[in-house]
């Protein structure tokens, strides 16, 4: 089930599935969490598992801090393929990072018994302040996607 929240002048596009939901890195997303990564993602984060709630009545099993690095891991590879293959000439270069770049645009986050990958997220998850050191400044003013 697609949607969108608007939220601080924003459309995030999440879709919501019985143990999954799904975000799209995209403009809207890169500003949203511009210049204030923790605090807005944490907000994002409640209202997307508040709606899943809401919508299957039941929680979604994924940790506030788990489903947030997944986030920044799947918004940041996205935006930084971008940033390297914009000046790109090497064709088997461009070919890979492009793939890449593909798989980062959408975000899916699942519970366990659907994400092979949780585990990952759950070890990371509880070194969610030094990962936020790292996250680009300015990112929602890249010209990088239109």
């Amino acid at each position: 089930m697609d949607k969108f929240y608007e939220i601080d002048n924003n459309k995030i596009k999440v879709s919501l599935d019985d143990g999954l939901i799904r975000l799209k890195s995209d403009k809207a997303l890169w500003i949203y969490l511009d210049g204030a990564a923790i605090p807005q993602t944490l907000k994002l984060v409640k209202i997307i598992k508040s709606d899943y709630d809401s919508t299957f009545g039941k929680s979604l099993k994924i940790s506030d801090n788990s489903l947030t690095v997944e986030i920044w891991a799947h918004v940041y590879s996205h935006y930084f393929g971008l940033l390297i293959n914009r000046n790109n000439k090497i064709k088997w270069l461009r070919k890979l990072l492009l793939k890449g770049i593909e798989r980062a645009e959408i975000i899916d986050c699942g519970e366990k018994s659907i994400d092979t990958n949780r585990w990952f997220w759950d070890l990371i998850s509880g070194f969610k302040k030094p990962i936020s050191w790292f996250i680009p400044k300015d990112i929602g003013k890249k010209k990088l996607i239109p």
